[in-house]
């Protein structure tokens, strides 16, 4: 499952990060990496970006970027 295809409330464990060296590092300055946990706090309406909840960080990242993050789908988070 890719991350882009999880809905607010979702939690979610990295598995895999499918993309070019810069974004990779670009992810990981975030913490961004295999193996963390993440909770989806936002989509955007227009479904172009994705708000993500990581070590206590939020970061926005566009979904495009969001498809490159392969994911297990933990469960929804109760709100």
């Amino acid at each position: 499952m890719k991350l882009s295809e999880l809905s607010k409330g979702d939690i979610a464990t990295i598995k895999n990060i499918n993309c070019d060296t810069a974004l990779k590092n670009r992810f990981y300055s975030f913490g961004i990496i295999k193996g963390s946990k993440i909770t989806i706090e936002e989509v955007t309406m227009t479904k172009s970006t994705i708000e993500i909840k990581i070590n206590n960080t939020k970061v926005a990242i566009r979904l495009i970027e969001a498809s490159k993050i392969e994911v297990e789908n933990e469960h929804k988070q109760n709100n």
